[in-house]
């Protein structure tokens, strides 16, 4: 996702390779976009089960996709309150600092609680997160009265700490690795990141937390987890900590998210960069070592962001802040001697049973290591592979696949952490190839693959996963985040959020567009659908929807309108009716509209057509949006990210987080601190959301 506030776009572009952005073996042109257009809801409700879901007649309502969007389109907005469509209610809860069990005192605007407070409170940047119902003390799939919220909490910002701690003349700045930090404030940043889980309850206007519940719990960057997977124990995450290779410090820029099959919550680890530094390392650069870090944002000399600095306090406790230091010390004979490889114990998907609150966070490495944004699986057939895929969220990265070794029995739903040792930790890792004839190809990441002859392990090729992704050609994305896989069709979206480094002559058919010196300032929404059943070796794709505000023709190739153009698309849910929601981080546009939310009704690849940008690329287009199939449902306030987004299974509430808003949304009353926060929407009349009017 982009930054905003506390780090002012900080968007990483560490991919140095000129990768041929197709595959030079093209096949002649295939007419695949043919068809297809005239699906119908019914017809594809009698295709997949939805599996990740409650079924219509386990809830009891009427869950039946519209067959179009009836609601008035919410107009542009660059306020600082909210706007959602008209019959809807948007209610505020869970703002940042909110405590979650009792002793522990209200957020107060001068920000002077203590940072261990924060491992008892909502942490900052509320992002990804997830609705498990809650039934007799367990996960109940269709329950939407009580369920457990899972949630992210992405970065920090400025306004977390005291005011009086932050100076724009900052006379130790001039040598960023060398500046200074007080402990304070950094442990308020370090439990301020990672994941809350809060039990929840229905309400006549929406939730509200249930505080002191047994389920209240924080997992921080300061609480340790497990590793699992083939990179377990190997030589690449052996620290100072843990010379065993076991374990992690914490987790760190949880982004997007996800459910898994069995129902635990998959969080992930996207910018862990930012809160690492590396000084004068022993490591020659240039080597491969060097390398492998620089590869991953780390240069010598550099913090991810300095706005962290994490590892200079000099105030705290022995050792507590040097782990934040990536430094190959000169001194050191071991790579356990100092703390280098904690980099290498981040950018995981991570798993957490909020069931099971007394249970470590586990990072699955199998997944493969880079900036996840999120993790989503194809609804599972007993007896078939699990199918996962994700996206490198920075510029000129990369599609993930994950295809699990082991056969999915529906037994194991509710198998918790268990079930994730079943299906995470073996199977088989592939990055995509897009063809300019709009087909594709997965290339597996692993020694099978004799184009990774050099790395010397399965567990090597997963902690530097760019780098094998590098050598078998993969194709660089305009940053890819948000992944979401229809429940009906089975094709799977990726948000390409933008690429403002995009040049004109670097365009090809899966990122057709640069404009302006400014690149794919707006982004789009490809997708794509497996040819060879989902754990097969192909797939062929096309453009879903190119974000435009709606009079720039050049750019606008869907046809938007002022009531659904949109740009910097991020955030991607398939619902449990196929609804597609599309949500935006956008600094483009935000002079005429702040961040947005929409509603979408996709039909599938082969709707579209061919068409020729205007720089001269031939790609492939599905149909053109029209206010009946793509329409905007909400409005953010000034300054802020539409992010986040679950559902209750029986689709009568919509839970969407609220990222660094400006004024004064969130802020405690009479004070002058905005605070991100979660917002529930539902219908005026109590129905589901989207759904015929009750009244």
């Amino acid at each position: 996702m982009q930054s905003h506030g506390h780090h002012e776009e900080v968007i990483e572009d560490s991919n140095p390779t000129d990768n041929s952005e197709f595959n030079a073996l093209l096949v002649k042109r295939r007419s695949f976009l043919k068809g297809g257009a005239g699906l119908t809801a019914a017809a594809f409700f009698g295709s997949f089960p939805l599996s990740s879901f409650a079924r219509t007649e386990e809830v009891g309502v009427n869950l039946a996709r519209p067959t179009s969007l009836k609601f008035s389109a919410v107009p542009h907005y660059t306020g600082d309150d909210m706007l959602v469509a008209e019959g809807y209610r948007a209610e505020l809860i869970l703002p940042m600092g909110t405590p979650i069990v009792d002793g522990v005192e209200d957020w107060r605007d001068d920000r002077m609680v203590l940072g261990e407070s924060f491992k008892y409170r909502m942490g900052d940047n509320h992002d990804g997160m997830w609705f498990f119902g809650l039934n007799n003390h367990g996960y109940d799939p269709k329950h939407s009265e009580r369920g457990l919220l899972a949630m992210n909490h992405e970065y920090t910002n400025p306004n977390l700490n005291p005011i009086e701690n932050y100076t724009k003349d900052d006379p130790l700045a001039e040598k960023i690795y060398q500046k200074r930090r007080l402990a304070s404030d950094v442990r308020r940043e370090i439990h301020a990141h990672g994941v809350s889980v809060v039990e929840v309850k229905r309400t006549p206007t929406g939730y509200e937390m249930v505080k002191n519940s047994p389920f209240n719990k924080r997992y921080t960057s300061g609480t340790p987890t497990k590793l699992s997977g083939v990179a377990k124990g190997s030589e690449f995450v052996k620290t100072k900590i843990d010379p065993q290779g076991l374990t992690s410090i914490g987790i760190n820029n949880q982004c997007g998210a996800g459910l898994s099959p069995w129902g635990t919550y998959l969080t992930t680890e996207e910018n862990f960069l930012n809160v690492f530094a590396r000084g004068a390392d022993k490591t020659v650069i240039g080597d491969k070592n060097d390398k492998r870090a620089s590869r991953y944002g780390l240069k010598e000399n550099t913090i991810g962001d300095d706005a962290y600095a994490w590892h200079t306090p000099t105030d705290g406790e022995a050792h507590e802040f040097e782990v934040w230091d990536a430094t190959a010390k000169a001194e050191s004979v071991l790579a356990t001697d100092d703390h280098r490889n904690n980099f290498n114990t981040f950018g995981y998907i991570t798993e957490i049973d909020p069931f099971a609150p007394k249970s470590q966070a586990v990072k699955r490495t199998s997944l493969g290591r880079f900036a996840h944004e999120n993790c989503a699986f194809v609804p599972p057939k007993q007896g078939e592979q699990l199918v996962f895929y994700m996206g490198d969220d920075a510029r000129g990265e990369y599609i993930y696949k994950f295809v699990s070794d082991a056969k999915w029995s529906n037994i194991d739903i509710g198998g918790g952490l268990k079930a994730g040792d079943k299906y995470l930790d073996k199977g088989a890792l592939y990055v995509a190839v897009f063809h300019e004839d709009g087909t594709g190809e997965w290339r597996e990441l692993s020694k099978e693959n004799p184009a990774l002859a050099d790395f010397t392990s399965d567990a090597e090729i997963a902690v530097f996963a760019r780098l094998a992704a590098d050598k078998v050609g993969a194709t660089k994305m305009d940053r890819p985040e948000w992944v979401s896989v229809s429940p009906i069709t089975r094709e799977v979206y990726v948000t390409l959020t933008n690429n403002s480094r995009r040049k004109e002559e670097e365009v090809n058919a899966a990122n057709p567009r640069s404009y302006d010196g400014k690149g794919n300032q707006h982004g789009h929404i490809i997708r794509f659908a497996e040819t060879d059943g989902q754990t097969g070796g192909r797939f062929r794709w096309d453009i879903y929807l190119f974000a435009s505000p709606f009079d720039k023709a050049e750019q606008n190739l869907s046809k938007l309108t002022a009531d659904n153009d949109l740009s910097s698309p991020d955030g991607l849910f398939f619902d449990p009716r196929g609804v597609l929601w599309i949500q935006t981080d956008d600094g483009a546009y935000t002079s005429r509209t702040n961040c947005m939310l929409l509603a979408a009704l996709p039909n599938k690849i082969g709707d579209g057509r061919s068409l020729t940008t205007s720089v001269g690329k031939e790609t492939h287009m599905g149909a053109v949006a029209t206010p009946d199939t793509l329409r905007r449902f909400f409005v953010g306030p000034q300054g802020c990210e539409v992010t986040g987004i679950t559902m209750t299974p029986d689709c009568k509430a919509l839970f969407i987080n609220i990222q660094h808003p400006e004024g004064r949304f969130g802020a405690v009353a009479g004070g002058q601190t905005p605070r991100s926060g979660t917002v529930v929407i539902t219908k005026k009349d109590g129905g589901v959301i989207l759904g015929e009017s009750l009244m």
